[in-house]
Parts: C-alpha cells; structure tokens; sequence
C-alpha cells in the first residue's frame, strides 16, 4: 500500500482489503477473518505505533542540492505558507530532488514534483540534470497529463526555476509564476511533503547517472501516479485543537479522507471532482 502513514492508511482500508482479497493476496494462514477485523478496528495512531520500529530502521539520509539565484527574484510574486487561495485546482508547488546519492560530484537525475494545492494531485518526472531547459521540458509534459490547467507555478528559490528561460516558457504558456521566501520550506509544504513519501519512498537515496536509469525512473513515476492519483486519499490538515489533558492535537478534515468535495479540493482514489475538465 506504499507505506503509508496511519492517517492515509485508515481510510484506504476499505478500499484496499477487498481488492487484496479478490487478488487472492490474503490467502495467508495470518490473514484471519479475527486479525482483518482487529485490523479495521485499529485507529490510526495504533497504527503508527506498531510500525514505528520498521519505519525507523528504513528511514535514510541525502544530501540537498538545492542553490538559491538573485536572477528575477524581485519580479516574481512571492508566496508564504498560510496565503489564501480560491480552492480550485490549478495552484501547483513545483520542487526537485537529487539523485546524487552520497556525493555531489557529477551530472546526475533530478527529478521534478509538482502538486496541485487543492486535490493534492501529484505527478513527477525525471530529467538529466537541473538545466533549465530540461525543467521547461518537463513542466510542459507534466502540464499534458495533469487533468486541469495550470494556472500559477510555485516554487522555491533554487536557480534551476528562477531563470529567465523557465520564466519565458511559463509566460508563453499563460501560466503565473510566484516563489516562496528564503529558507522558509513551510511556504512550500504541499510539494515538499512528497520529496520524502513519494519521490524517496520509491526511488530511495540511491544515484542515478546514466541514461538507463534515468529512462527507468520516468516508467516508474508513470505508474506511481496512478496508484497515489487514483487510490490513495487525500486529507487536508485544518487547524490544531487542545485536548482536555491539554495535548496539542491536529485537526484534519475527516472527509477528505473518503468523500467527495467539489468545493474544497478533496477527491475519492480514482475520482475526480466536478469541476475538472479531463484532457484529451
């Protein structure tokens, strides 16, 4: 199910379990009628407490490769974490990660993420390195797949998006360009969470330099897409609440999980809300 985290995986047994079993991948002399149904009645935190130990022991470290530029900053819009948006698709946070393994040294892949801020929506895509015409490339074949148009760009401040050859390639396009602050990930929180359970989850801390490898990441990310685009919930966090022990506690919208909404970005796995346009 991708290891996702208790969250995530509360709301996808319902949808998962009877797929599994109809696959036939429950026929296992642990998978009981009595331990399914322990297994439903689990809430999410005892779920991250039982597999806190396997998380930990599969938990890696890279090294980060992302180098601010001055070019075009002060023309650039900026965004911080907690600006307001009118909810509807088309918002998207775009970062890149490094393949570079242990090392810096050398040409390697990055690969580029863009995440829609209302559906959660994420696609990615590999490139050679982080020359600009490699992102301008992948933004445009990112932005054929993506079931809505893109109506603002957002990104950090690493030279490889504040250029003028990706701000050309944004404005021949229609398409609005914002930046977050310096040193402020949180302005990016959307996009930034997928660098660790979608990029990293699947293509781990390991170097990819040759053009076999980079080919073989962008099937990989075909079929990522479908599987967290089509079948895996999205939930927003709202706000945090106090407890009557006076615990901080987060607050997510508990129908983003499973349900519907046309007017707040959230989608069932497989399902796309009404105001979508589906491209051809």
């Amino acid at each position: 199910m991708g290891f996702s985290c208790g969250k995530y995986l509360v709301a996808m047994l319902e949808l998962w379990l009877p797929l599994l079993a109809e696959a036939g991948d429950l026929d296992q002399p642990f998978a009981t009628v009595d331990a399914r149904r322990e297994l439903g009645a689990m809430s999410a935190a005892t779920i991250d407490r039982y597999l806190a130990a396997d998380r930990r022991a599969m938990a890696l470290k890279g090294a980060a490769a992302t180098k601010p530029s001055p070019l075009l900053r002060n023309s650039i819009k900026v965004r911080k974490a907690g600006d307001e948006h009118d909810g509807r698709p088309g918002l998207v946070e775009a970062d890149t990660v490094a393949h570079c393994g242990p090392t810096l040294a050398g040409e390697f892949a990055r690969t580029l993420t863009m995440t829609d801020v209302a559906t959660g929506w994420t696609q990615c895509a590999s490139n050679r390195n982080n020359a600009s015409r490699w992102i301008v490339q992948a933004v445009a074949a990112l932005r054929d797949v993506l079931p809505f148009p893109i109506r603002q760009f957002a990104s950090d401040n690493g030279s490889e998006f504040i250029n003028h050859q990706v701000a050309d390639g944004l404005q021949g396009c229609d398409i609005a360009q914002s930046r977050s602050r310096p040193y402020k990930k949180n302005d990016q929180a959307t996009v930034e969470s997928k660098n660790n359970h979608v990029v990293r989850k699947h293509a781990f801390h390991w170097r990819y330099d040759t053009p076999a490898e980079l080919d073989l990441l962008n099937r990989l990310w075909r079929l990522v897409s479908l599987r967290l685009n089509f079948f895996t919930p999205t939930r927003k966090p709202l706000s945090y609440q106090t407890t009557a022990s006076g615990r901080r506690k987060r607050v997510y919208d508990q129908r983003g999980a499973s349900n519907l909404r046309s007017d707040g970005g959230h989608r069932r796995p497989g399902q796309l809300p009404s105001h979508h346009v589906q491209r051809g």
